[in-house]
């Protein structure tokens, strides 16, 4: 194994998300969508109707930052915003037609990438990895919540 900052574990993480952000990014340009709008695709595709602010905290951006993010989406013409019937003053996030279409192709690259990234690891590595990012993450949701 090949660390090149053997004292930072932050840089090579680092190194490690932007190789992941090319996998990704090439995997993801024949559907014409960025890694961030991949991801809430796929989220929409599992739960239809979420409120923007959530979408956001579950992608790990904070909502301030979030609109350009759907409007590029709304552009696409993958993604409408509707008016929350609930609540007046809040939207939520519709996939269009279009959006619906790209399922077959969305879960396909997810599969395809999963699968290609699993072959560094045995299993007992990769579930070890997942544990540990698990933590990671929750570690900063709960930093959020006492904050």
């Amino acid at each position: 194994m090949t660390l090149r900052f053997d004292s930072s574990l932050w840089l090579n993480v680092s190194v490690a998300l932007r190789n992941m952000d090319m996998v990704y990014g090439r995997a993801l340009a024949p559907m014409n969508l960025s890694l961030i709008e991949w991801c809430i695709m796929r989220l929409l595709l599992t739960a239809d109707g979420q409120h923007p602010s959530d979408l956001a905290y579950l992608v790990g951006r904070k909502p301030t930052t979030f609109t350009p993010i759907l409007d590029n989406l709304q552009r696409k013409k993958l993604i409408l915003r509707r008016p929350d019937p609930a609540d007046r003053r809040a939207v939520r996030v519709h996939l269009t037609d279009e959006g619906r279409k790209l399922r077959r192709r969305v879960q396909m690259s997810a599969d395809d990438i999963e699968r290609s990234v699993r072959r560094v690891a045995t299993d007992e590595e990769w579930a070890a990895f997942r544990r540990i990012l698990s933590q990671l993450v929750e570690m900063n949701d709960g930093a959020a919540k006492e904050g």
